[in-house]
């Protein structure tokens, strides 16, 4: 038997919504109040937030019954065309496209040239003698990962890419009004320009730089070639999948080996065992099997720290999540920060081991979930274990003082500060001593 949905009564939203921007609590004090499914507006839209297995579990089930959705100011910048705002057969059309850039092939063919901008990191962070805002590092390294090895672009090409896409990044998740100079009207002018760029990328692309040639032949729906407009529209949703929770991943697991006293000499105790450059298959080098710690770190990052705090479904007819009947067309958000952390006062504590130890299994979905989960989520794991096993065996960092340390959450979790940091060069002796 169903029970009527919980809501906060809110209807302008206007104070939903600054609670939702401001308070990193925002949701999970309203779990408290109201229970695991609650409904609420912000700034007119109504939404209902989500968190706990059996929900999220229920949603996941019914993928018939959903489909995506984002906010209008995301919508307008990935564009009409692309796959996040598809659904259905055009969706899975392009995704099966698109998807041929993450395949197992495609990873072995990235590695090298992933491996090679790891060591130039380590190279760039050692010669500097100031402390280094290392998240701005980790945006650039994640950037030039996607925009080297899959697209095949290099040195200027490739940063003023850089540079448009950090503007249309951070206005994704703002007042779609494109007044002149607010960042939501230069976020759509840079979209402009970048969407011009990839059109030469995707008209220079050959297999011989980058991944492009995989989308030769890509079909549509219809069973007819992708247009250039279509295919343009899909790399930047690429680059955004490929960069932006990459970088937040990177610099939030950066942040808890420096915060958490016990876990870096925890895990360069299995780091200081490992080859680099990885030997035999790179994509495996560093997996569960073979770095079992390692995982355990990435793991836990996650839960703590999910690169996106939800993700979105609208529901086509009515359905059932738990006890709780949900109407058609009502925007669902799963609330995936909060759900890893619901039940015990232990699942506030960062503590790896809690994935090895077989006495939890935490459900995690840091990519989503279901026929949507990020099409990008194999590029960005395999990336994250070469970044820590190439950077950590070489680079000894240090916390700089007097920094903000928490965390903003829009449009990713980052530190505040930028995450300041001294490095030197890593000796295993020194590290034990």
């Amino acid at each position: 038997m169903s029970r009527p949905l919980p809501s906060t009564g809110a209807v302008t939203g206007i104070l939903e919504a600054i609670g939702f921007f401001s308070d990193p609590d925002f949701a999970t004090k309203r779990f408290t109040e109201y229970g695991d499914i609650f409904e609420t507006s912000l700034i007119g839209q109504r939404l209902v937030f989500i968190r706990g297995d059996e929900a999220i579990s229920d949603l996941l089930s019914q993928g018939d019954a959903v489909e995506g959705w984002w906010p209008e100011s995301v919508r307008q910048l990935l564009g009409s065309q692309s796959l996040a705002n598809r659904n259905g057969a055009e969706h899975k059309a392009r995704r099966r496209v698109v998807g041929q850039l993450f395949s197992t092939a495609a990873l072995k063919r990235y590695t090298p040239g992933i491996v090679g901008l790891v060591e130039e990191l380590g190279q760039e962070l050692l010669q500097e003698t100031q402390p280094i805002r290392l998240t701005d590092r980790m945006r650039r390294f994640a950037f030039r990962v996607i925009a080297t090895t899959v697209l095949g672009l290099e040195g200027s090409d490739r940063d003023a890419l850089f540079r448009d896409f950090e503007i249309w990044t951070q206005a994704l998740f703002s007042v779609p009004i494109a007044i002149p100079g607010t960042p939501f009207a230069n976020a759509l002018a840079a979209r402009r320009r970048l969407l011009d760029r990839l059109r030469d990328v995707l008209e220079q692309a050959d297999q011989n730089r980058g991944g492009l040639d995989l989308l030769a032949g890509g079909l549509d729906e219809a069973g007819q070639p992708l247009t250039t407009d279509d295919l343009v529209e899909q790399l930047l949703l690429l680059l955004f999948a490929g960069y932006e929770t990459t970088a937040s991943s990177l610099s939030c697991l950066m942040r808890a080996c420096l915060i958490e006293p016990q876990v870096e000499p925890w895990l360069r105790e299995e780091l200081d065992g490992l080859e680099w450059p990885p030997k035999g298959d790179p994509t495996t080098a560093f997996d569960g099997i073979r770095s079992p710690r390692l995982q355990a770190v990435v793991d836990e990052v996650m839960r703590m720290t999910p690169p996106v705090g939800g993700f979105f479904r609208r529901t086509c007819r009515p359905i059932q999540l738990a006890d709780i009947r949900i109407p058609k067309d009502h925007v669902v958000q799963v609330a995936l920060a909060s759900s890893n952390r619901a039940g015990s006062s232990d699942l506030n504590v960062f503590r790896p081991q809690r994935h090895l130890d077989g006495l939890e299994k935490p459900t995690l979905l840091p990519f989503g979930g279901g026929e949507r989960v990020c099409l990008g989520k194999a590029l960005a794991q395999l990336e994250i274990r070469l970044m820590v096993v190439g950077l950590l065996k070489s680079v000894q960092l240090s916390l700089a003082g007097d920094q903000n340390l928490d965390l903003q959450l829009i449009p990713s979790p980052s530190p505040k500060d930028g995450l300041m940091v001294v490095a030197k060069r890593y000796a295993p002796a020194d590290a034990r001593a």
